[in-house]
Order: structure tokens, then C-alpha cells, then sequence
């Protein structure tokens, strides 16, 4: 008990539950790690100390006086700077929202709150959530807890940080072509991309509607579960959302995989990748196979063409015309207080109709192949990332000979599962040479987030990465 910032949300609750900690010793204990290490870190962007203190005495007294509302009640957690925050400001990492307050919560905050948790501030992001480096012009880059010269991974990378160096004990992500799983499998934590209306997006400010998820960064599988039981279900603000029951996901954790058949598409997802990242995760799906799970290679469409390139038909056009019309008036009025990434980008040529149109129809074909070939595997496995965490500043990295800008080999993996709407979660599988963490990728079907989080569950307790920390 002698670091409390140690301790899992599943370990602090149980410890708070049986009266050995108090949500206020907690809190504290978080926010003196928050004051020694995020000067260096750069994770937060606002932290909100006295709130944070104030809640954590309501939840003391709330559970002393028999008013305990579960694993999640008073435990300190850290929100994206896309998750509106009533009162807190929410700028989505973007100088031209710097003075943005919003009067209500996004549900998603409001269900955490419910749930009892404390909220210790609001976490960096790239620039609109449009970028896999949380390099910010605005609020500074982020930097990897494992090493303070490389990426942690966008656009939830403060997210990813802030879990990873136990400044807080989860954080909510969002992520539009891998930005929760990319911060997860280069920070050394877990990520969880939720199926495409399991989780509401109301009141969370959009990249990309179409291929907008929201999900928690956690240092365990558990606790993972914990997060995803409290923040999804329905929500009638957020049309997106599907009236489908919330199983508990806890409780699901172990079953195991023994049976379950899971597929590896190396011709695809597996056929561009660093050599260490390729040993790694080769390793871990053979600690699958030791569990039970039966190998099936399998064999998946090329997301090349669905993802296309800016200025024509494709997944990332799309994200670009989506993003340029939510921010349209502050393009208009100051364009010159976007970061150069956002000028580039807005300064695509827009789609025509019939661009947009067969942009959707790439998405929905590539959609349906991919769901197609999980009716013969349960899951799907492959690295979250082909590559460690690049430096800070790196335009472009060289995998296994091809040369490819930044974001577009970060999103390699992971971006397919947006396009299609899948469940998907990035669990640490190992650290290179060099100490750079590693993640493994499984994806399941539509709101089979019980089998993702079980198989990932199962993994995790067979290895001890997720028991590494950067210090």
C-alpha cells in the first residue's frame, strides 16, 4: 500500500471497498505523481486538483456512511480534451477552441461520474484528434513514458501516457483510425476500441462521425472491463448508439480461449511489419495456442483502397471533410491558428457528391468482407502497431524496407476495425531491444466485446508485461 498509484482499479477498489484506503488518499496520491512527473511528460493539459480533492471527500464520506456505488467509486481518472466537461474547458487540443467551456457533460463523463469516479483533469490530444503523434502546437507534445524522446502514440496520447505512468488509473480515448489502440501498444498499456454504438459520442467533440469511437486506456484487461460496463450502453442523445443489453463484462473475463478459433491474416495484416514487433507478436500468438485457441490462417481484403488518399475517395478523405465542416466556421474566421497538420489537411480539395458517396460504399464493402471472414473465426489477431514508438519530430519510418509517413504506418493495423465497426483491444505483448513497449491486437464481431476482452484477459495473465512500468 505504500504506492498507491500502483495499485489497478480492480486492486484500489477492493482495497477502498474494505476500508483499507480512502478515495482521498488516493486522490492525493495521484495528483503528487501528476506534480512530479507531468512537467516532463506533458499528459495533462488541465489539471483539476481542487475538484478532484473536493469529490474525493464526497466519495470518503459517501462510502463511510454505507453509500458505496461500486468498482469504480473513488477511483481518480483522467478524460480526453474531446470529452466536454461542464464547467472545465475543452479545447480538443486546438488554439481556436482555447477559451471553450461547455455547460453540460458528455455522457460518457457524466455516467463516470455517476459511477463515482474522480476526475483528475483533461488529457492532451493531437490537434482535433486528426493525427497519430500528440505532437500538439498549441499545448506541447506529449512524450512516452518509456522514453521521453519518442511519440506515445496519438491522438489520445495523453491518455496512453497518463495510464501508463500511473498518473492516473484509467482515461477515456477516443479513436477514429487507432487513436485508443495506437497509444495503448506504444505506451505499454491497454486500449480498448468499442463496437461502432456500444459507447456514446454525444457531447465528445468529432473527427469523423462515421468512424468515431470512444473507449478506455487502463493498465489491465480488468479493468478495461470495468471502465467499458460503466460507459456503454444506449443513449438517446447520440443516435448512433444500438438498444442492445450491456452484458457484465467482468464476469466474462475467464472464460478463457480454450476453442475459440482465431484468425491471422498474414497476407495482410501481418505482411508489413519490424522485425522485432513480427518476433514479439509471433510469440505471443503461440502463448494463444498454449491457452487452448486454435490458429486459423486466414484471409482478409486489402483496406488499401477503402482507405484511399486525401483528396480522393477513401476512408481518409472522408475524415477530412467530416472534421472541416464541424470546424468550418474557425476555418473560415482563423485559419492561421490551425497547426500546420490541420492546414495541410483542410486544405485538401474537397470531395464532390460523388466522391463522398463512393467513399461510403468502399466503406461498406470493405465493412461486410471483413465481417464476412469473422463467420468462420471467433477473432481476429495481428500487432496493433508494425512498428515501436518513433521519436518526436519523425515525418516518416522505414518498415522492413518501405518508407511510410508516420500516420499512415501507425494506423496500418489498426484503422481496418474503424472502417468496419469492430471491437477491438491492444494488450502489451513485450518490449524491443531498446525497451520501446509492443502490443497485440485481437478484434471480434459486432458487440462481442465479452470475447476480446476474455481472450486478451486470458493472454494477459499468461504473460507479465502488463506488470512492467516505465518507473
Amino acid at each position: 500500500m505504500d504506492d498507491l498509484t500502483g495499485l489497478t482499479i480492480a486492486a484500489a477498489a477492493s482495497a477502498i471497498a474494505q476500508g483499507e484506503v480512502s478515495p482521498t488518499e488516493l486522490t492525493h496520491a495521484y495528483l503528487a505523481r501528476i506534480e512530479k512527473l507531468d512537467p516532463e511528460l506533458n499528459a495533462f493539459v488541465t489539471v483539476t486538483a481542487d475538484r478532484a480533492v473536493s469529490d474525493a471527500r464526497r466519495a470518503s464520506d459517501d462510502i463511510a456512511g454505507g453509500r458505496y456505488r461500486g468498482p469504480l467509486h473513488g477511483i481518480p481518472i483522467g478524460l480526453k480534451d474531446l470529452v466536454d466537461t461542464a464547467g472545465i474547458g475543452t479545447a480538443g487540443g486546438a488554439k481556436v477552441y482555447a477559451d471553450r467551456i461547455p455547460a453540460t457533460d458528455a455522457t460518457v463523463a457524466r455516467r463516470l461520474a455517476d459511477a463515482g469516479t474522480i476526475l483528475l483533469g483533461k488529457l492532451n490530444t493531437h490537434e482535433l484528434a486528426f493525427g497519430l503523434t500528440t505532437t500538439n502546437p498549441h499545448f506541447g507534445a506529449t512524450r512516452n513514458p518509456y522514453d521521453t524522446t519518442r511519440i506515445p502514440g496519438g491522438s489520445s496520447g495523453g491518455s496512453g501516457a497518463a495510464t501508463t505512468a500511473h498518473m492516473t488509473a484509467a482515461a477515456l480515448g477516443t479513436d477514429t483510425g487507432g487513436s485508443i489502440r495506437v497509444p495503448a501498444a506504444l505506451c505499454g498499456c491497454v486500449g480498448l476500441k468499442p463496437t461502432y454504438g456500444r459507447v456514446s459520442a454525444a457531447g465528445v467533440m468529432s473527427l469523423s462521425r462515421a468512424l468515431d469511437h470512444v473507449g478506455p486506456l487502463t493498465r489491465t484487461v480488468e479493468d478495461a472491463a470495468i471502465v467499458l460496463g460503466a460507459i456503454a450502453g444506449y443513449d438517446p442523445a447520440d443516435a448512433v448508439t444500438v438498444p442492445v443489453p450491456v452484458p457484465d463484462y467482468r464476469a466474462a473475463l475467464d472464460h478463457g480461449v480454450s476453442g475459440l478459433r482465431v484468425g491471422v491474416p498474414r497476407s495482410t495484416l501481418w505482411a508489413l511489419l519490424d522485425d522485432e514487433v513480427r518476433a514479439l507478436t509471433e510469440a505471443a500468438i503461440t502463448t494463444l495456442a498454449g491457452l487452448g485457441a486454435i490458429l486459423v490462417e486466414t484471409e482478409l481484403p486489402d483496406a488499401a483502397t477503402a482507405f484511399g488518399q486525401p483528396g480522393g475517395a477513401g476512408l481518409w478523405s472522408m475524415a477530412i471533410e467530416e472534421s472541416r465542416y464541424y470546424n468550418r466556421q474557425a476555418w473560415a474566421d482563423r485559419p492561421a491558428d490551425f497547426g500546420e497538420d490541420l492546414r495541410t489537411l483542410f486544405s485538401v480539395p474537397p470531395l464532390d457528391g460523388a466522391g463522398f458517396v463512393q467513399s461510403l460504399e468502399l466503406q461498406r464493402n470493405y465493412s461486410q468482407e471483413l465481417r464476412q471472414a469473422l463467420v468462420e473465426v471467433d477473432l481476429l489477431v495481428c500487432p496493433t502497431t508494425p512498428i515501436a514508438a518513433p521519436p518526436i519530430g519523425a515525418d516518416v519510418v522505414t518498415v522492413d524496407g518501405v518508407e511510410l509517413p508516420v500516420a499512415v504506418a501507425l494506423t496500418l493495423n489498426a484503422a481496418s476495425f474503424n472502417l468496419a465497426g469492430l471491437p477491438a483491444i491492444s494488450v502489451p505483448c513485450g518490449f524491443t531491444t531498446g525497451g520501446l513497449p509492443v502490443g497485440l491486437q485481437l478484434a471480434g464481431r459486432p458487440f462481442a466485446e465479452e470475447t476480446v476482452l476474455q481472450a486478451a484477459h486470458a493472454f494477459e495473465r499468461a504473460t507479465d508485461w502488463h506488470m512492467r512500468s516505465p518507473s
